[in-house]
C-alpha cells in the first residue's frame, strides 16, 4: 500500500480502510484552518476517533525545547481540571519524547521508571501512546493519547498518529504562518492609520492656532485615534489640573472642575513625565475624589462598569503643559495595549505642541490687547488735555478778564466769546463721547449709526467718503438688531479704519461698504492714499484694535495695502441676530465641533 504522502515515508500496511478514509480527510481539514486552536482541537478530535483514545493532549515546547510551555487537552472536563492544579511541564514520562524524539507506546503509564505518579484528583491513565510533532525537521511538541477503548495502543494506533502529527505539522505551520501575516498586517494597519491621525491632527493644528478650538480638535481626533469612551484635556492651573476640554460621554458639567497634582493619577502623570495607566477608570477617579472632597462620580465621564483608563502627560519640550486621559474602550472592556500606549503619547506630544503655541499666541494676543487699551487711553487723555482741558483754560481767562472789566461793549463781547469756546468744547466732548460709545449704535441700530459717523468723518477731515449700508435685518416695519458684540465689532472696525486714513493715509476718497449676505455681515473701507508697508501691518493702535476685535466677535479680518495704492480693509463676521444662539466654530480642518459632541 502506498504511502498518502511521499514526504511522509511511512509504513501503513497495518492500518485498515476505514481509518485510512479518516486520515485522508484530516488533512486537508487540519490545513484548512487558519487559527492555531482550532488546529489543535481539531487534532486532538481526530487523534481519539482514529485511536479509540479516551484523553488527547498537545504539550507545545517552550524555546528551549527543553520544557512545555503550553498543554491542550481533550477529554477532561473542567471541573476535573481545576482539581488536577497546574498543568504539566514535561517532566516523567512526558518528558522521555523530549529528549528522545521516537514515538513510545506503554502498556501501564505508572510502570515506567521515570514516571512521577498522577497528582490527586486525576483521573486514571494506563495505556500511552506520544507521537513528537515537528515542523520543517524542528521539534515543535508532542501528542500524547491516553485509556484507549479495547487495551493496549498497537502499531496500528501508532501509524495512524505518525500520519496526523505529519499533517499536524504542516497544518500548524501554515496556521502560524497566517497568524503571523495577519498579525503583521495588523500592525502595518495600525501604523498606518496612526500615520494618517498623526498627519491629519499635525496638518490641522499646524493652522489652528487659536487655543479653545485646538483643545476641541485635539480631544476630538484623539478619541478617534484611541477608540476610547471619553477624552479630557486637563491644564495647569495653579496645585491643580483643571478640565478644560473633552469629548464622547464626559459630561459638559465637568468643564472647570479642578484635579489635585498631588493624589491624583493625572498629577502623576503630569508631574513625572510618564504615562499612567489604571485598569478601572471608576476606582481610581473614586480615591481621588474622596481625597480631594469632589462631588464626581465616575458615570459623569463614561457609562456605568469597569473602564481601563490611561493618563498621559502632554510634554512641550521637556515641560509639561497639561495631561491627555483616555477613559474606557469602546469596544470591549480590554485594558489599553503598549501600542495604543505609544500611539497616544505620540498623539500627546503633537497636541503639546499645538497647544503651547496657541497658549503662547493667546499671551501675546493678551499682551497686544492690553497694550492697544493702554495707547487708547493715552489718546483719550491727550486729547482732553490738548483740546478740552487747553480750552476750558482759555475760557476760564476770558471769563476772569471780563469780569475785571466795566466796559458793556467789551463784557459782551467777552460773553460771545465764551459761549463759541464753550459751544466747541461741547462739540468735542460729544465727538469724544460718540468715539468712546454712541449713543446712536444703543439706541437705533449699526446703520444709522454707520450713517452718523460717516458723516461725522466728512464733516471733521474734508475727505469725499462714500458710503452704501445695506442690511436687510434693519429694513422694515419690525427691524431686528444684531448683537451687542456684532454690532460694536462692526461699527468699530469702520471708526478705526476712518481715523487711520485721516491721520495716515492721505487719501482724498474712501469707500464704505457694510452689507449682509448668506448669513455673514461684511465689512470694507478702501481709500486711495499712500498705502502702507505690509511689513508694518501689526504696528499701531488702530490695526491691532482692528485684529482683535475682528478675533473676539468670531470675525475673520484682512488688511492689504501697497506703498502709494491705498489700503483696503474687509472684515466678514456671523451674522448673530440678539435671541439667537452662536454659530458653531469651524475648525482648519473644515469641520463645525463644539468641544464635547
Amino acid at each position: 500500500m502506498e504511502p498518502l504522502d511521499p514526504n511522509l515515508a511511512l509504513p501503513l500496511d497495518a492500518l485498515d480502510e476505514a481509518r485510512l478514509r479518516r486520515l485522508i480527510d484530516a488533512g486537508p481539514t487540519l490545513g484548512a484552518q487558519l487559527d492555531l486552536e482550532s488546529v489543535l482541537e481539531n487534532l486532538l478530535s481526530v487523534a481519539r476517533e482514529v485511536t479509540g483514545a479516551r484523553y488527547a493532549a498537545v504539550g507545545v515546547l517552550d524555546p528551549s525545547r527543553e520544557h512545555l510551555e503550553r498543554f491542550v487537552t481533550q477529554g477532561i472536563d473542567e471541573e476535573t481540571r481545576r482539581e488536577i492544579g497546574d498543568l504539566p511541564r514535561g517532566h516523567g514520562v512526558l518528558g522521555v519524547l523530549i529528549r528522545d524524539r521516537r514515538p513510545l507506546r506503554l502498556h501501564e503509564v505508572s510502570e515506567h521508571p521515570l514516571s512521577y505518579g498522577f497528582p490527586p484528583g486525576h483521573p486514571a491513565m494506563r495505556s500511552f501512546l506520544g507521537v513528537p510533532v515537528e515542523i520543517n525537521g524542528q521539534a515543535w511538541g508532542n501528542l500524547y493519547l491516553t485509556e484507549k477503548a479495547n487495551g493496549d495502543f498497537g502499531e496500528a494506533d501508532e501509524q495512524a498518529v505518525r500520519v496526523l502529527a505529519r499533517w499536524a505539522g504542516l497544518a500548524i505551520d501554515h496556521a502560524r504562518y497566517h497568524e503571523q501575516t495577519a498579525a503583521q498586517r495588523d500592525e502595518l494597519a495600525y501604523a498606518m492609520r496612526a500615520l494618517e491621525a498623526t498627519t491629519l491632527i499635525s496638518r490641522s493644528l499646524g493652522t489652528e492656532i487659536e487655543l479653545e478650538p485646538t483643545l476641541e480638535l485635539v480631544v476630538k481626533r484623539g478619541r478617534a485615534l484611541a477608540d476610547a469612551r471619553s477624552m479630557l484635556i486637563m491644564l495647569r492651573d495653579g496645585d491643580h489640573l483643571v478640565i478644560t476640554a473633552m469629548a464622547g460621554e464626559a459630561s459638559t458639567d465637568l468643564r472647570g472642575v479642578a484635579l489635585p497634582l498631588q493624589g491624583s493619577a493625572s498629577g502623576k502623570a503630569f508631574l513625572t513625565g510618564e504615562v499612567q495607566s489604571a485598569p478601572d477608570f471608576a476606582e481610581q477617579l473614586g480615591m481621588t475624589a474622596r481625597r480631594a472632597g469632589l462631588a464626581i462620580s465616575p458615570e459623569q465621564f463614561a457609562s456605568p462598569g469597569k473602564h481601563p483608563a490611561l493618563f498621559v502627560p502632554m510634554l512641550y519640550r521637556g515641560r509639561a503643559v497639561g495631561t491627555l486621559n483616555a477613559i474606557g474602550r469602546v469596544r470591549g472592556a480590554a485594558p489599553f495595549s503598549d501600542d495604543d500606549e505609544q500611539l497616544i503619547a505620540s498623539f500627546a506630544s503633537s497636541a503639546a505642541t499645538a497647544v503651547a503655541l496657541a497658549q503662547t499666541v493667546e499671551a501675546d494676543r493678551l499682551s497686544r490687547s492690553l497694550h492697544a487699551m493702554e495707547d487708547e487711553r493715552t489718546r483719550w487723555a491727550r486729547e482732553l488735555h490738548d483740546e478740552t482741558l487747553q480750552g476750558l483754560g482759555a475760557l476760564r481767562v476770558l471769563l476772569a478778564s471780563a469780569s475785571r472789566t466795566r466796559d458793556a461793549d467789551q463784557l459782551e463781547h467777552a460773553l460771545r466769546q465764551a459761549i463759541e469756546q464753550v459751544t466747541a468744547e461741547i462739540k468735542n466732548l460729544r465727538d469724544l463721547i460718540t468715539d468712546l460709545r454712541p449713543a446712536s449704535l444703543d439706541a437705533i441700530g449699526l446703520g444709522p449709526a454707520l450713517d452718523a459717523l460717516i458723516e461725522q468723518r466728512r464733516e471733521q477731515t474734508g475727505i469725499d467718503i462714500r458710503s452704501r449700508i445695506e442690511l436687510e435685518f434693519e429694513a422694515g416695519t419690525a427691524p431686528q438688531r444684531l448683537t451687542l458684540e456684532l454690532e460694536t465689532a462692526a461699527y468699530r472696525l469702520v471708526q478705526e479704519a476712518l481715523t487711520n486714513v485721516a491721520k495716515h493715509a492721505q487719501a482724498t476718497r474712501v469707500t464704505v461698504d457694510v452689507s449682509d449676505a448668506g448669513g455673514r455681515v461684511l465689512v470694507t473701507v478702501e481709500d486711495n492714499g499712500i498705502g502702507f508697508d505690509e511689513a508694518q501691518v501689526d504696528r499701531g493702535f488702530g490695526l491691532a484694535g482692528m485684529r482683535e476685535r475682528a478675533h473676539l466677535a468670531g470675525g475673520e479680518l484682512t488688511i492689504a495695502g501697497e506703498e502709494g495704492r491705498g489700503t483696503k480693509v474687509e472684515a466678514s463676521f456671523p451674522l448673530t441676530r440678539v435671541g439667537e444662539p452662536a454659530p458653531p466654530h469651524v475648525l482648519r480642518d473644515g469641520t463645525r465641533e463644539s468641544a464635547t459632541g
